[in-house]
C-alpha cells in the first residue's frame, strides 16, 4: 500500500507538468485549429533562459522562494517573447492557408530552435541550478512527501487556477472563447483578433515556462533535445483529455503521469516512454474525440 502511495505522488507530480505543458497546445489548437509542434522547443528555451539568468545573477547555489520566483518570471517572460515572434511571423502569414502549411511550418521552427540551441547553448547536457533544497517535509512508513514535489504540486494548481480566472472571469478570456467559436463574428463584435491570438499564444508559453522550472527543479539538467520527449507526451495529454478543452487537458496529464509512474514501477522502466504512445492509439481508435472533446461535423 506505501508503495502505492509513493507511485501515485510521483505520477501526480509528473502529471502536473505534463499539463502545464499540454495547456499550450489545447489552447492554440482551440483558437486556430492547429498544433503547434514548436511548443515544446518554447519550453526547452525557457529552461535555458532561467539556467542563464540564474548565472548571470548569482542565484544559482542560492536556494529559496525568491529564486524559484524569480525563475519562473523570467522563464515565462522569455518563452512569451519567443511564442509572440513565433507567431508573429511563421503563423500568422499562414492563418488564412491549408491547415498543412501551418502544420509544416510548425514542425520546421522546431527543428530550428533545436539547432539553435544546439548552435548557441552547446549539445552536452547543463546541469541546472539548485531552486530549493529538496527536503523530505513528511513520511509515512516508506513514503515520503519532497519539497519538490509540494513546490510542483503549489505551483502547478496556482498557474491551472489563474488560466482559468483569465479564460472565465476576464475580458481578455471572453475574448479568446469568442474567437475559438468564431473568429469572423468576434472581430464584427469588435475584438481584435490578432491580438487575442497572440495573447493565447503569450498564456500558452507562459504555461510551458512554469513546466520548464519545475522539470529543471525536480531533474537538474536540462539540453537542447529535452522538448521531444516531454512535448509528445504533452500533446497525448491534450489529445487524451480532448484536444481544445482546457480540463481535458489537465486530467490527460495526471492520467499520462500517473500510468507512466506504475507501469515503470511495476512492469518495466523501459515501458515509461511507450504507455504514452499506448495511450494515443487506444484513444484514437476507442474515443477519437477524447475524454472532454466533442464530435464536430465538417462540410465538405
Amino acid at each position: 500500500m506505501q508503495d502505492v502511495l509513493q507511485h501515485l505522488i510521483n505520477g501526480i507530480s509528473y502529471g502536473s507538468i505534463y499539463a502545464l505543458i499540454a495547456l499550450g497546445y489545447t489552447m492554440v489548437y482551440g483558437i486556430l485549429q492547429m498544433i503547434n509542434f514548436a511548443h515544446a522547443e518554447v519550453y526547452m528555451m525557457g529552461s535555458y533562459a532561467s539556467f542563464y539568468a540564474a548565472k548571470w545573477l548569482g542565484i544559482e547555489n542560492s536556494p529559496g522562494l525568491s529564486t524559484l520566483a524569480i525563475l519562473l518570471l523570467t522563464s515565462m517572460i522569455s518563452c512569451s517573447i519567443l511564442s509572440l515572434a513565433i507567431e508573429r511571423f511563421a503563423y500568422r502569414p499562414l492563418r488564412k492557408a491549408p491547415k498543412i502549411n501551418s502544420l509544416i511550418t510548425a514542425i520546421g521552427v522546431s527543428l530550428l530552435l533545436q539547432f539553435l540551441a544546439q548552435l548557441f547553448f552547446g549539445a552536452q547536457p547543463r546541469a541546472f541550478p539548485t531552486v530549493l533544497e529538496n527536503q523530505t517535509l513528511w513520511t509515512f512508513g516508506e513514503v515520503a512527501l519532497k519539497t519538490s514535489d509540494v513546490t510542483v504540486f503549489g505551483v502547478s494548481i496556482l498557474a491551472m487556477l489563474g488560466l482559468h480566472y483569465l479564460i472565465y472571469h476576464t475580458k481578455t478570456g471572453q475574448a479568446m472563447r469568442a474567437v475559438s467559436a468564431n473568429p469572423t463574428s468576434a472581430s464584427l463584435m469588435g475584438i481584435n483578433v490578432n491580438r487575442t491570438i497572440a495573447a493565447t499564444f503569450v498564456v500558452g508559453s507562459s504555461l510551458a515556462g512554469v513546466g520548464s522550472v519545475l522539470v529543471g527543479m525536480r531533474y537538474p539538467k536540462i539540453d537542447p533535445l529535452m522538448g521531444m520527449m516531454i512535448g509528445l507526451k504533452a500533446f497525448v495529454a491534450a489529445v487524451l483529455g480532448g484536444i481544445g478543452s482546457t480540463m481535458g487537458a489537465v486530467l490527460g496529464g495526471l492520467i499520462m503521469g500517473v500510468s507512466e509512474e506504475f507501469v515503470a514501477g511495476y512492469l518495466s522502466s523501459t515501458l515509461r516512454d511507450a504507455i504514452a504512445f499506448g495511450l494515443l492509439i487506444g484513444i484514437l481508435l476507442l474515443k477519437p474525440t477524447g475524454l472532454f472533446g466533442r464530435a464536430t461535423s465538417e462540410k465538405v
